[in-house]
């Protein structure tokens, strides 16, 4: 008997891990939007070794970067704010987590109107 609760709280255990990692997967393909300075991570932060955007959102009082994946979208933006200079952006795209930092993939960069 005690062998039975043992092996149903494993399998129970490993259904509910496999539904935790279905929710997880399903939260990195997901689209967000986020409004924040853009500026170079090389140029201006000083954090890359090469150029790459960086959108700056302040959430709950802390800045936090957003390192922008190389793509088309994103090396389309870079000209505006190389060399130290700052743009407010709404910036479209997939997040992960990568080494610590957030990593996020644009489908879309629209600069805001003042």
């Amino acid at each position: 008997m005690k062998k039975y609760k043992l092996t149903l709280a494993i399998a129970a255990s490993l259904m509910l891990a496999a539904g935790n990692a279905t929710l997880f997967a399903a939260d990195a393909n997901k689209e967000f939007t986020l409004t924040g300075n853009m500026v170079c991570g090389k140029c201006t932060l000083h954090e890359t070794k090469s150029c790459q955007n960086v959108v700056q959102v302040t959430q709950d009082g802390k800045t936090v970067n957003y390192y922008l994946k190389e793509n088309k979208t994103s090396t389309e933006a870079h000209e505006a704010v190389c060399h130290g200079d700052t743009e407010k952006v709404t910036v479209t795209g997939t997040v992960e987590e990568k080494d610590g930092k957030e990593v996020l993939t644009p489908s879309k960069i629209e600069p805001v109107k003042s």
